[in-house]
């Protein structure tokens, strides 16, 4: 067996049939890879019933875990995987049939001294359109990214993302595997992120590199829960709580740059007022785009209980 796939789940099953169909249809041979789901759905009986559904995907392994949370799931399937590597992607999220392949291929081209690599996520707009306000700089929130044509060691602060990653499982295990204090936990009323960004960095600081595959593409669909404008702004202000809790003394210090951020919009929105100015609908892209800056900004502020800065 070459790869193990981990698949945490959470009460998504008709997400999660799609993205099992795509893991079931890979171009490497049934038995040199794995599929774990790890299903945190609270009713138990309903998880078997359909676990047995899918009874026919001989290399399928399905896992209840009551414990909830993603990263919570994805340490359960990076202690249960066999294979010597370990690939994770998410259950609205259907893998390429080249995926494993691809990224079984990056991890050779770069050598031992890859410790993870990731592969290129692309917006499914299954159901709709993509919202003519949602411009490309706000695609990362919804994991969407693209490194380029070659496979290739990343640089410092280029990123990959959990919905096409992978990890040399003895690696991932040695550096703790990911945090379940920044992970999501159930339906997705808390948006804590930052659990893949975390483990990278604590990768690269015992020595590992992270590498780029371009061939690894899965397809994320984007429910339309996610194509709303509020649905931005509390993913902008979560990711500021989830950045300030990874590195608390470094935003108390930079006070300043964010509070200019954050004014800068508030300023050019005077005749709405503050608090409508961030919570208003956004028609234009770029506007759109700088008000989800701002609350991030301006809650990054908030949280280092920091006071207005001097003129």
């Amino acid at each position: 067996m070459l790869i193990s796939a981990v698949v945490p789940t959470y009460d998504r099953y008709p997400l999660l049939d799609n993205c099992l169909g795509g893991l079931a249809s890979q171009t490497l041979p049934r038995d040199r890879y794995e599929i774990i789901v790890v299903d945190n759905t609270p009713d138990r009986a309903r998880s078997d019933r359909h676990a047995a559904s899918h009874a026919g995907v001989t290399n399928l392994r399905w896992i209840h875990e009551p414990r909830a949370g993603a990263a919570h799931a994805r340490n359960v399937g990076m202690w249960q995987a066999r294979a010597p590597l370990i690939a994770f992607t998410e259950d609205d999220a259907v893998p390429s049939p080249g995926w494993l392949a691809a990224l079984l291929e990056a991890f050779a081209v770069l050598g031992e001294a890859v410790h993870v690599v990731g592969g290129p996520v692309r917006a499914a707009w299954g159901g709709g359109p993509r919202p003519d306000w949602l411009g490309d700089g706000l695609l990362a929130y919804l994991g969407v990214i693209d490194r380029g044509p070659e496979v290739r060691v990343l640089g410092e602060g280029e990123w990959v993302t959990g919905a096409s990653l992978a990890y040399r499982t003895e690696r991932l295990r040695a550096a703790g595997g990911f945090l379940p204090s920044l992970g999501r936990v159930g339906s997705g009323a808390v948006l804590l992120s930052n659990e893949e960004t975390d483990l990278e960095e604590r990768i690269r600081a015992a020595g590992g590199q992270v590498g780029w595959a371009p061939g690894a593409v899965v397809e994320h669909v984007i429910d339309l829960a996610r194509r709303d404008r509020r649905w931005f702004r509390r993913r902008a202000a979560w990711q500021a709580v989830s950045d300030f809790i990874r590195h608390p003394d470094y935003f108390a210090r930079h006070f300043g740059a964010n509070w200019a951020e954050a004014e800068g919009y508030l300023a050019f929105q005077q005749a709405t007022g503050a608090l409508a100015a961030l919570a208003e609908d956004q028609a234009d892209p770029a506007m759109c785009h700088w008000q989800v800056s701002a609350i991030y900004h301006l809650t990054l502020c908030l949280l280092g209980g920091a006071d207005r800065p001097p003129a």
